[in-house]
């Protein structure tokens, strides 16, 4: 549990002397105010004004000028007409129209934010006072109305300007660690330990003297106070105040969950709780600030907590959710939920919709839901395990490692499965693409317009894709098209506008933010790299470690860093793998202080050398050195004393040099920590002095293991197990093997052997079987949906597109259908139903590894017939956003990689017997579909020189330079082309 801390902000920033004592933050008990006579005289004039203005203005133009527009288009002879006194009467009636018109506008936002209590009222584009008078006028109106005890403070702080209300809910509290750190620390603390025991004090005494009426089982209420400075009520303040634990506020929570407050408003897990709300406390509240249901009638606000206790009842009560407040305490910097809009469609709302919908049904489906409710760790994952596999597969195709030629990696196999399975699910590729192109975008509107990047604390992801940066002060108006928040500590964007965005040449300014969990479906990125001193973590060893996991996982393969250096110390030496060139495991905290050490002095100085302020300010601009690229320590095991001392001093300045320190503790009383977060064993993340209670974003045991076996499975240097594998689905190649459904994959998309379907479904039933012949061992049925739909889909649907692909692919003639499911609940094809990429595969295994062997003339017949096979790319006609799942294969490496050994094998097979010119149409079809294959070239060359054709062999030498353009030719052709023809160069310098 974080330890509490003071309540209120120290103002001692920049001092060097003592602290001053903390202010009390116990509220003070709720003014019943009543409206005086002055209140309706004012009510009064304000209706008539808004009358007068708002109907009397237009209702005297129209009747005393009309409509001082032409009612036709003036021809070119109007403008040769005298100016008369009627012509400026004209344009100062259109004027006059257009100022009533503005007014007309601010009054109507006024009042739709005084009624619906959302904040600070939009300001309408160049109103200025008569925004300000229409605010003056609704006020005054709405003084002596039901709402008038919850106005939003906009219209509650009469006189103050509009950005004086736009007050940052975040400010950076960097805290110098040390002795005067901790002299500082105890002092607030000894000093609100006083405060509270005067205050308790006070309340016995006064309950001893019979000044208190409340008695143990009598309901008591409590209205949410305004904000005080950036200090913001919060249910977990609330019940830490009066029930004296703050996790107590689930009861709070539950007593007034869906009852109408004064403002028309209800409290509910998507809600923030809000200045006048009225929350009914449970029955052994204690405080000043409570009081008691009052007799129907008198005040207004008195009516309000009568009508609000009637109101009770049977609608409170279920659920179990939060309305945590924003504010600053103690030092701690607040990291507050933005403001939500609806989305725009429940079925299409976002990836974020369908992870949470896919979390609910993923037990049934047998998956993990720690990797498939993880859009962004999943997404980093499956893309650096795709390049992995990439990478291992060309390694072993150009002799790097041999054995796995033009075939597929090893097939997962149960856990590793699962997990396989779970990344295709979970991942949001989209996602993450619009938040590193949002980023990037926004780093480079700042700096052509020489602006430094802000301090970004957190970043929220809404459940309609719409980005939230959250930051630590504010900083003027964002470029566009980023716009402000619900306030100026918020900068946002919208998904539509995010969609716009494409590649830059920007450094990726914020490559330290890291998921943490969701909250009100909205996902938590924390910052990590900004963060003003340590962030501690407490909970279970066990409950850290999968925390600590999931952090490590995804700055590891995150799409939207371009490097950094991970450190991890007590744990995860397991997790290197998952990026060798980002992760580093250390034995101890020893050696970590000393690394740091070096390398803290060593950034100060780079900074200090490149004037630079900050790494932020190194990113942006003409220097976006490389050197500022972050390094974020993750240390599991809890630090000594001394340990954490240092760490503490080094952590100081770590903010600014671009160094993160996430520190586990057991104790939760961590030295230096400026921000504090406790892990649950429900899997809750709390960081209450951050006003936060997310689900965490977890990677348990099992799971990293699984993960990690796929990573290690697909590493380029591991040595291949036994002979070459064979392809995941044989197909009879002779003529009694003829198939009931033959597909065309590779080139243009064709079904031979079944009716084209009716309908706007057929492109859905071709897609679906394209998956499935590309994946013979079997797809999961929430993979299959996940890809046809990447954005959700409900169970009734994918059922229903599962029948019609059953009834559209029939039946064998023994009466099995063809599509079929096997033990592990995973949807496979009949052996009837075969793609020309499995015949392909079948034919080149055949010829090198089965008949072909032995015989030559089988081997020659089976090369040729594959080549025939190769019309294209694979799917070459495939519609535009549609097969997007096959970003996710590798298939795109590996077909060139199988037609150019099927070439390179088919001008073996000619070269033998002296065809060089059957071996170069071999190698010239093969080309077609690999025109980046080296080795192609390369036989290519050797062919050409077996035919003595030296004018040739220079023809062709001068197309290969041609195609090289400025790199020039690789080493190795240069060496070949100087073997087979030594005079090269000078007749590629002749030609060109």
């Amino acid at each position: 549990m974080a330890r509490r801390r003071s309540s209120s902000s120290s103002s001692s920033t920049g001092n060097t002397t003592a602290p001053a004592a903390p202010r009390n933050r116990t509220p003070q008990a709720v003014r019943m105010r009543r409206r005086s006579f002055g209140d309706f005289v004012k009510a009064f004039f304000a209706f008539v004004a808004l009358v007068v203005l708002l109907v009397g203005v237009p209702g005297a133009l129209a009747v005393s000028v009309g409509w001082p527009l032409p009612s036709g288009m003036p021809s070119l002879e109007w403008l040769k007409e005298p100016i008369t006194t009627g012509t400026f009467l004209h344009i100062l009636t259109v004027l006059v129209w257009l100022a009533w018109a503005q007014f007309t506008a601010c009054v109507l936002v006024e009042i739709k934010a005084a009624l619906s209590g959302v904040g600070v009222p939009g300001r309408v584009p160049g109103a200025g006072p008569s925004q300000l008078l229409a605010r003056q006028l609704v006020a005054a109106l709405l003084l002596v109305g039901a709402t008038a005890a919850s106005l939003t403070p906009g219209l509650s702080q009469l006189g103050h300007s509009l950005e004086g209300n736009q007050r940052g809910t975040v400010a950076a509290a960097e805290q110098t660690p040390g002795g005067g750190l901790f002299a500082q620390q105890q002092e607030q603390a000894a000093s609100t330990a006083a405060a509270l025991a005067e205050q308790a004090t006070h309340a016995a005494s006064h309950a001893d003297a019979g000044g208190s009426t409340a008695k143990a089982d009598d309901t008591k209420y409590y209205r949410i106070q305004p904000p005080e400075g950036r200090h913001h009520d919060s249910l977990w303040e609330i019940a830490e105040r009066h029930l004296g634990d703050g996790r107590r506020y689930k009861e709070i929570f539950d007593l007034n969950k869906d009852r109408v407050q004064p403002d028309g408003s209800k409290l509910s897990e998507a809600s923030l709780i809000r200045p006048g709300w009225i929350m009914e406390m449970p029955g052994d509240a204690r405080g000043g600030d409570l009081v008691e249901m009052p007799e129907a009638g008198g005040s207004a606000a008195q009516q309000q907590l009568h009508d609000y206790g009637k109101a009770g009842g049977d609608q409170a009560g279920g659920g179990g959710g939060h309305a945590q407040g924003g504010g600053q305490q103690g030092g701690a910097t607040q990291v507050s939920v933005p403001e939500q809009r609806p989305a725009p469609d429940q079925q299409t709302g976002g990836h974020q919709q369908h992870a949470t919908a896919t979390n609910t049904t993923s037990d049934a489906f047998g998956l993990p839901e720690a990797l498939v409710g993880a859009p962004l760790l999943a997404a980093g994952l499956l893309g650096a395990l795709g390049r992995r596999r990439r990478q291992a597969l060309w390694q072993s195709a150009f002799g790097a490692v041999g054995g796995r030629r033009g075939m597929e990696p090893p097939t997962p196999t149960g856990d590793a499965a699962d997990a396989h399975d779970a990344l295709l699910v979970g991942a949001d590729p989209e996602g993450v693409r619009l938040l590193d192109r949002s980023l990037r975008g926004l780093a480079a509107s700042l700096a052509a317009e020489s602006r430094p990047l802000p301090t970004v604390y957190a970043t929220w992801l809404s459940n309609n894709g719409d980005l939230h940066l959250q930051l630590a002060q504010p900083s003027g108006n964002p470029p566009a098209p980023w716009q402000l928040g619900q306030d100026q500590t918020f900068w946002m964007l919208a998904r539509t506008d995010a969609e716009r965005y494409e590649d830059v040449d920007a450094a990726a300014p914020y490559p330290g933010l890291v998921s943490l969990g969701t909250m009100d479906d909205s996902r938590l990125l924390l910052n990590l790299e900004s963060v003003p001193g340590i962030v501690s973590l407490s909970g279970s060893e066990a409950d850290r470690a999968a925390v600590f996991a999931s952090v490590a996982a995804e700055l590891a393969t995150n799409g939207w860093s371009d490097r950094m250096t991970i450190t991890l110390v007590g744990f995860g030496e397991d997790l290197t793998p998952l990026a060798p060139n980002r992760l580093r495991h250390l034995d101890g905290i020893a050696d970590l202080v000393e690394t740091m050490e070096a390398e803290t002095r060593q950034r100060r100085g780079a900074l200090g050398a490149a004037g630079h302020d900050s790494v932020l300010t190194g990113r942006t601009g003409p220097a976006q050195h490389t050197r500022w690229a972050p390094h974020l320590v993750l240390l599991a095991a809890e630090p000594s004393a001394d340990d954490a001392i240092k760490l503490a001093e080094l952590a100081a300045d770590a903010s600014r040099l671009g160094i993160g320190y996430l520190v586990g503790t057991d104790s939760g009383d961590l030295p230096g920590a400026a921000w504090e977060m406790e892990v649950t064993g429900e899997g809750k993340l709390l960081a209450p002095l951050l006003g936060l209670e997310l689900d965490a974003q977890l990677l348990p045991v099992a799971q990293q293991r699984a993960v990690v076996e796929l990573f290690v499975d697909a590493d380029p240097e591991r040595e291949p197990q036994g002979p070459a594998t064979a392809p995941p689905f044989l197909v009879d190649v002779s003529e009694q093997g003829r198939p009931a459904v033959y597909a065309r994959l590779v080139g243009p998309y064709e079904i031979i052997g079944l009716d084209t379907p009716d309908g706007d479904r057929s492109a859905l039933l071709h897609e679906a079987l394209a998956l499935l012949l590309l994946h013979r061992e079997g797809v999961h049925p929430r993979v299959l949906s996940s890809a046809l739909w990447p954005r959700g889909v409900t169970d009734d649907v994918r059922e229903a597109l599962l029948d019609r692909l059953r009834a559209w692919l029939g039946t064998d003639p023994d009466g099995a259908p063809r599509l079929r499911t096997d033990n592990t609940g995973r949807l496979t094809l009949a052996k009837s139903v075969v793609s020309d990429l499995d015949v392909l595969r079948s034919l080149y295994h055949e010829a090198t590894q089965g008949r072909g062997v032995d015989s030559r003339a089988v081997r020659g017949r089976l090369l040729t017939d594959a080549l025939v096979l190769v019309r294209g790319p694979l799917l070459a006609d495939r519609p535009e956003g549609r097969y997007r799942w096959l970003t996710h294969e590798i298939i795109d490496a590996q077909l060139p990689l199988l037609v150019a050994d099927i070439g390179l094998a088919l001008s073996e097979f000619h070269l033998v017997k002296d065809r060089a010119e059957k071996a170069i149409e071999a190698l010239g079809a093969a080309l077609n579909s690999a025109p980046g294959d080296e080795r192609l070239w390369h036989e290519l060359l050797r062919a050409t020189h077996a035919t003595g054709d030296t004018a040739r062999l220079q023809a062709l030498a001068a197309d290969l330079v041609t195609r090289s353009g400025a790199r020039g030719l690789p080493p190795r052709t240069e060496a070949l082309l100087d073997e087979l023809l030594p005079t090269w160069r000078d007749s590629v310098a002749a030609v060109g």
